[in-house]
């Protein structure tokens, strides 16, 4: 087991499988909310009812899961079930907390591709839209207070921005040139840390192989279809489970930039409409890919390709979890504990604020405004003869009882959507 910097770590108890199953069942049912809510969900179960876990222990781990590309809360739930009962208590954690959601989506996404364009679903839809676009400033007000303490991270934000935004620079590009210039800020530590006894390199290679084989082989195997159509649907959602640093709005705007814009596969309203009701289900919010793979893939073939798109997804982007979290646990002492590393992911942190922006904006657009026309610069303008009264009365609702008057997320996503389903109703 890892050691922590007050020395060896107490030995987790002994924990039934039968009782990660019921417990982590629960957390996956009950987990809405986003991540803040899902991990101080785990925290009241594994630390405070249970006693699974330390403080310290949940504490070290949830360092190690920020700092890995992926949903932390799921990739928290894999740990803690690995520390109880190794890679069986992972896997038991992992799917618990990821299939309740995943399930979900999928009744979602078909009834969508079959009953989306009812007056009463658009209605409905118009009304989550709005008040997702509201979720979305909050969260980049949540991020921005956090993340955005110094001039220099302010500073990268604002270029993160202007890179999407201006230059349509892509997402990785520019995460990337955020680290690397975070890395080479660092300066020398104040005092060398303890020293930690790293696992072999043998032995991590035997850990990550069989997951490593897992993701990679399937991918693969794409390649060699006639239809290069699951090879580039294969190999961008590998990209992005790789690249996901900064959650799901970081993500969005660059799944946009490529289903919408480079690939076709899906239009700007149906990238939006994934992300609404994404908001609606438990578990991670990246599920909002598997929905757009189902969606995709049913544009390409009907409801068979629908359901390979989907399950093509959930493995693309979820197994690399697995992978991360069994092959680096061992190492989460080291990692957690290297001044460059932490350098490189403050700056990446900044930068996601801007890619939020920038995301929060284009969201905006295309629910305030009916149609956007093409600008100079390659901007996209809004038509301002589209304006929806009504989506930004529903989206000033949301903003306030979500930001002023902190009401839970669930609540308002169903009076928002009651309420566009009411207006939907009587259009229709």
């Amino acid at each position: 087991m890892p050691a922590s910097s007050d020395g060896p770590a107490a030995p987790p108890p002994q924990v039934a499988l039968r009782d990660l199953h019921r417990d982590f069942a629960r957390i996956g049912v009950m987990s809405f909310g986003g991540p803040a809510a899902q991990i101080a969900l785990m925290h009241r179960l594994l630390v405070d009812d249970r006693r699974w876990l330390t403080e310290a222990d949940y504490l070290r781990a949830l360092s190690f899961c920020m700092i890995l590309p992926g949903p932390e809360a799921m990739q928290l739930a894999t740990y803690a079930g690995w520390r109880l009962r190794g890679v069986a208590g992972g896997l038991i954690a992992g799917l618990w907390f990821t299939l309740p959601g995943a399930l979900a989506i999928l009744g979602l996404a078909a009834a969508y591709v079959h009953w989306g364009s009812a007056p009463v679903a658009q209605g409905m839809l118009l009304g989550l839209k709005a008040c997702v676009a509201a979720v979305v400033v909050q969260a980049l007000i949540r991020l921005a207070q956090r993340s955005l303490k110094t001039t220099a991270a302010r500073m990268i934000a604002g270029l993160s921005f202007a890179a999407l935004t201006l230059a349509g620079l892509p997402f990785p590009l520019v995460i990337l040139i955020a680290a690397l210039w975070g890395a080479r800020q660092a300066g020398a530590p104040a005092a060398l840390p303890a020293p930690v006894t790293a696992p072999s390199r043998p032995g991590l290679l035997r850990r990550a192989a069989p997951w490593a084989l897992a993701w990679l082989l399937p991918l693969a195997a794409l390649f060699l279809l006639t239809d290069p159509f699951w090879a580039q649907m294969g190999l961008f959602f590998s990209k992005l489970a790789t690249l996901s640093f900064g959650g799901a709005y970081a993500l969005l705007a660059w799944m946009a930039q490529v289903l919408v814009n480079d690939f076709g596969w899906l239009n700007p309203a149906e990238m939006i409409d994934a992300l609404g009701l994404a908001e609606t289900t438990p578990g991670p919010l990246i599920l909002v890919t598997a929905f757009a793979g189902f969606v995709a893939g049913f544009h390409h073939g009907g409801p068979g390709a629908a359901l390979a798109g989907w399950a093509l997804t959930l493995w693309m982007v979820f197994t690399p979890c697995f992978l991360w979290v069994f092959a680096g646990a061992p190492l989460i002492e080291a990692l957690t504990r290297r001044p460059r590393l932490a350098a490189a992911l403050s700056a990446v942190s900044a930068a996601v604020v801007g890619v939020i922006a920038s995301l929060a904006l284009w969201f905006a657009l295309h629910v305030l405004f009916a149609q956007l026309l093409p600008g100079p610069l390659g901007l996209t303008l809004p038509d301002l003869a589209s304006f929806r009264p009504v989506a930004a009365l529903l989206m000033a609702l949301a903003a306030g009882l979500l930001i002023w008057r902190g009401w839970p997320l669930l609540a308002v996503l169903g009076l928002c959507a009651a309420l566009g389903a009411a207006l939907g109703l009587g259009a229709g």
